[in-house]
């Protein structure tokens, strides 16, 4: 094999592999992804925003991309690092390979490298940073372009809407305000499913301006980065808190549960996949669940907030779902709208809907 590539870790490991897509250098925060499929999905979340994706399945481009499966217009993730990349998809509906997407979109792609070699690395010391350059780049100084590069705190900015703009329906039920932080379409489509107008507004968005909308339930969608980055959405929250329901996920979860006093921690290495067991504290019941996240909420600080847990991870005991009833608050940790990823916790969305005909 040929390389003309190499994969630069903080740690001081280097992968080496062959280019694909744009040959620009990149460095960014490398997550994997335990997804065997739905990469269109995954390079078009703007949960990915700054993050340079791992996948952990071995061959990816094999179906191409369609027109019909992006979830949002932009490309989230700032590199991609695969095993195999295949450049001529056998799928009816592709329009363009992975390679020639991702050259389009300027996001520089690798292949040929170990990736569970890369993927155990990320699991046994956590999430490291990494520059993507050309093979004749030595360590010592790609080292020093890492630590000379400043960490962005601004990836929710940087992929929330700049405007307010509406999904309509028919036969509406209820009127939802969504605050976009990084919101994948799906959300939207979800909402209309269950009779829901929406109205997507960004994400420093006031909260006077959103009562002033008439919603009957606000929406919180996932997004990028640390929750603690985005206190503007946390301020709107604190004043909707009771005079509205409300519904977060993923990325929104978490600012929900800041607003109301609760504190949150960056994991190890996340969680990124398709297959998450979470057990529904309420019923019993067992869902497996796709999620794209690094922080999540501290269990303990859930005192005193007026919130209790409803969901936990049964891989590692984290929190991932909260609720008050008196305040009709609930949120998730992971994405009910899947895409990709298991529909066990689309019902979810009906919740949602049950909340706002109590109003």
């Amino acid at each position: 094999m040929n390389y003309d590539r190499k994969l630069i870790l903080e740690d001081g490991t280097q992968y080496l592999g062959v280019g694909f897509g744009s040959r620009k250098d990149v460095i960014c925060e490398l997550v994997f992804n335990t997804s065997m499929t739905g990469y269109q999905e995954i390079l078009s979340d703007p949960s990915y925003t700054g993050q340079g994706v791992v996948m952990s399945y071995p061959l990816m481009g094999n179906y191409g991309l369609s027109d019909e499966d992006f979830e949002s217009r932009m490309t989230g993730p700032s590199a991609l690092i695969v095993r195999n990349v295949s450049e001529t998809p056998s799928n009816f509906r592709s329009v363009s390979s992975l390679p020639e997407y991702l050259e389009e979109a300027g996001v520089p792609g690798i292949s040929g490298l170990d990736t569970r070699k890369l993927v155990r690395n990320i699991r046994d010391h956590g999430t490291l940073r990494g520059l993507l350059t050309g093979e004749d780049l030595s360590i010592e100084e790609g080292l020093r372009l890492i630590r000379a590069a400043a960490v962005p705190r601004d990836a929710v900015r940087r992929c929330s809407c700049r405007k307010r703009w509406y999904s309509r329906t028919s036969n509406p039920r209820f009127h939802v305000v969504a605050i976009d932080c990084g919101m994948k379409r799906n959300i939207v489509r979800m909402l209309n499913q269950y009779k829901c107008n929406v109205t997507v507004v960004p994400y420093n968005t006031d909260s006077e301006v959103i009562l002033s909308l008439l919603p009957d339930g606000v929406f919180i969608s996932n997004g990028p980065g640390d929750p603690e980055d985005v206190p503007e959405t946390v301020k709107t929250l604190k004043k909707l808190r009771g005079r509205v329901p409300l519904f977060g996920i993923c990325l929104g979860h978490q600012l929900l549960a800041l607003s109301c006093g609760a504190s949150t921690y960056k994991l190890k290495f996340g969680h990124r996949g398709g297959n998450h067991p979470v057990k529904d504290l309420r019923t019993g019941r067992i869902e497996i669940t796709s999620q794209n996240h690094s922080y999540a909420v501290k269990e303990a600080s859930l005192r005193g907030t007026g919130l209790e847990l409803s969901h936990v991870n049964l891989l590692d005991g984290t929190v991932e779902g909260i609720r008050c009833g008196k305040d009709r608050i609930m949120s998730v940790q992971y994405h009910p709208e899947s895409a990709p990823g298991p529909q066990d916790s689309t019902h979810l969305f009906g919740q949602f809907t049950e909340l706002m005909g109590k109003g």
